[in-house]
């Protein structure tokens, strides 16, 4: 047995490396570079535990979250390695107990915040003990596009120049080829041995509804298909969050809510409740998810549409990390187009930084306006090439297209007149109005029914109208002005549509019947990972033991056992430390420290 397969097997309780890990982590070992991509949930942190616990010296590794320091610390100190942390929030006593420790060599892994690595007095510190790697997790965090970039990320080459005989490893769960090229060159990792694992989660379910009453949707979800379960819920706005909180709280559904404008110790309190109890659901803007290692939340909900395919991916990403059935679910509407367009519009940036919020956006959409597989889509923007998932909104209800030509036409028609016979720019609902025929009080007032396209558009109904436009905007034949209103405007492209030279396919709207769950893969599919109904009381046992474990240790329940371990226990019913030590996820350091007690629920 290699020592890397017996820290795996004694500490961490497993009995073989999955996918590139072992390569990777022999690698590392050997003294190699190493940029390693591989999907949240895929097991990078073993990348460099393992080889921190094989090789003389302290893993040091760059973290972007204080937050979570001491998360990650207590679940490695569960299963028996030494680590510790340095940052702001600790004592002098507490960082000189910690630097005394490194330098006598007494620690594995050591966390740090690259802010702390600018200091001359951190590489002072690091130049007195031996460190065994450099570990710099969300290495993403460097690419001046990626999603979550980090200005203190660009000085860390500087481990390279300070200490070259050192093996780096950088990790992130999500990066186009362009971030992937941006990583390379902004930590010198040119010379390194790059590993790129398959970007697919197969383990959670994509699923994007038409937007109708979201909030409505969601509790829908979560009361149909997740009640009880841990998850996150993704807002645009600080108003939004608050707001979704307290209707899931008033509606029985435990939630906090958690965005920048909160005081920092309410966010931290948020997160440390989220992170510790069971069941609990995190409504959130982006600030809240990177660094989250819990590994049973078992659904990702979007209320609003994300700026781009990368974010998209590595928020859904934090659904299912413990491999378990999960869901990722959108709401999704003309609204989100429009004012994600109009935000663009509105961007200080100069004409460069437009056009890639431009394109970023376009990708998310083309996600969104699919017929095929969304799973095939989203992979494809990574550069990876994949056939029908079988798991996806669109693969368990297939999505007819049809041809939009006409109604583009007519649609496209509408606006150039306003603008060309009246100097009058509308938003969408007023331009449908039009289309419908409807005699209102403004269309009268502003003349509008003697357009020759008042009426022509009867044949589709105002929801399959507000489609045309959300999917017109989608395609680039359409667009936002820069005014502020939300008013439409032709584009270069529309002029091909209007001449006819060009065919509009457009994705066909799926009935609003009120129930998003049904219309978008009610009939989800059973993974072979889930619990047998035998199992299943002894399973809610185990959890409430963990829960009980967790709240007096004062650390997060997954850190106890996570998910997965417990069901592996409840369908073996082990009766013998032996029988115990053969479940996943069951090291040498938990089965002592927990061993008894586990064959105690067992037994009843």
């Amino acid at each position: 047995m290699t020592p890397a397969l017996s820290v795996l097997e004694t500490t961490f309780g497993y009995d073989s490396f999955r996918g590139q890990q072992e390569e990777i982590v022999q690698h590392v070992i050997a003294g190699g570079d190493a940029l390693v991509l591989m999907p949240t949930g895929g097991g990078k942190s073993l990348c460099y535990q393992i080889p921190a616990l094989v090789r003389e010296g302290t893993g040091v590794v760059v973290s972007p979250l204080i937050a979570l320091m001491q998360d990650q610390v207590d679940a490695l100190s569960a299963v028996g390695a030494r680590a510790a942390f340095l940052n702001s929030t600790q004592s002098f006593e507490e960082r000189a107990r910690v630097e005394a420790a490194f330098v006598a060599g007494e620690l594995d892994l050591l966390y740090l915040a690259p802010e702390r690595l600018k200091l001359e007095s951190t590489a002072a510190l690091l130049e007195r003990g031996t460190v065994a790697l450099f570990a710099i997790d969300e290495a993403h965090c460097v690419a001046q596009w990626g999603h979550d970039f980090r200005p203190d990320y660009l000085t860390l080459s500087m481990l390279h120049e300070r200490w070259p005989n050192v093996p780096r490893i950088a990790l992130t769960a999500t990066a186009t080829e362009a971030t992937h090229r941006e990583i390379t060159t902004r930590l010198d990792l040119g010379a390194a041995r790059h590993f790129v694992s398959s970007f697919d989660r197969p383990n959670i379910q994509y699923r994007i509804a038409p937007k109708q009453q979201p909030q409505k949707q969601l509790l829908d979800l979560i009361r149909t298909e997740h009640p009880g379960d841990a998850g996150i819920v993704y807002c645009l706005s600080r108003a939004s969050v608050e707001k979704t909180a307290a209707f899931l709280a008033e509606n029985g559904v435990p939630a906090l809510p958690y965005h920048a404008g909160l005081p920092a110790e309410v966010r931290a309190a948020n997160q440390s409740r989220f992170l510790r109890d069971d069941g609990l659901v995190m409504v959130a803007t982006i600030a809240f998810g990177m660094g989250i290692d819990k590994p049973d939340v078992r659904f990702v909900a979007h209320l609003d549409l994300p700026k781009s395919v990368e974010g998209y991916y590595q928020e859904t990403g934090r659904a299912g990390r413990d491999g378990l059935p999960s869901t990722a679910w959108l709401a999704y509407g003309l609204q989100d187009v429009v004012q994600q367009r109009r935000m663009i519009a509105d961007n200080d940036g100069d004409a460069e930084h437009r056009r890639k919020l431009s394109q970023h956006l376009d990708a998310m959409l083309a996600l969104c306006e699919t017929i095929e597989c969304r799973r095939v889509q989203l992979l494809k923007y990574f550069g990876e090439e994949s056939t029908p998932c079988g798991n996806c909104d669109t693969c368990l209800q297939p999505v007819e297209g049809w041809d939009g030509t006409v109604p583009a036409q007519k649609l496209l028609s509408t606006v150039v007149r306003l603008k060309r016979e009246r100097g009058q720019q509308f938003g969408a609902g007023h331009i449908i109005d039009i289309l419908l025929g409807k005699q209102t009080e403004r269309m009268s007032q502003q003349g509008h029914d003697a357009l020759t396209t008042f009426g022509i558009g009867t044949d589709l109904s105002e929801a399959e109208w507000r489609g045309v436009v959300r999917q017109l905007l989608a395609q680039g034949l359409l667009s936002v002005s820069a005014d502020g209103y939300g008013t439409l405007v032709i584009t270069e492209a529309s002029g091909q549509v209007l001449s006819g030279g060009r065919e509009v396919r457009l994705r066909k709207e799926a009935p609003r019947n009120g129930s998003a769950r049904r219309a978008s893969g009610g009939s989800r599919r059973s993974a072979p990972v889930d619990l047998p109904v035998s199992a299943t009381d002894l399973f809610e046992q185990l959890r409430a033991w963990r829960a009980g474990v967790a709240r007096e240790q004062g650390v997060p329940a997954y850190v106890v056992f996570g998910d997965a371990t417990l069901r592996g226990i409840a369908v073996t019913r082990p009766s013998s430390l032996e029988e115990l030590s053969t479940i996943s996820g069951v090291g040498e350091k938990k089965l002592e420290t927990y061993g008894d007690a586990v064959l105690g629920v067992v037994a009843g």
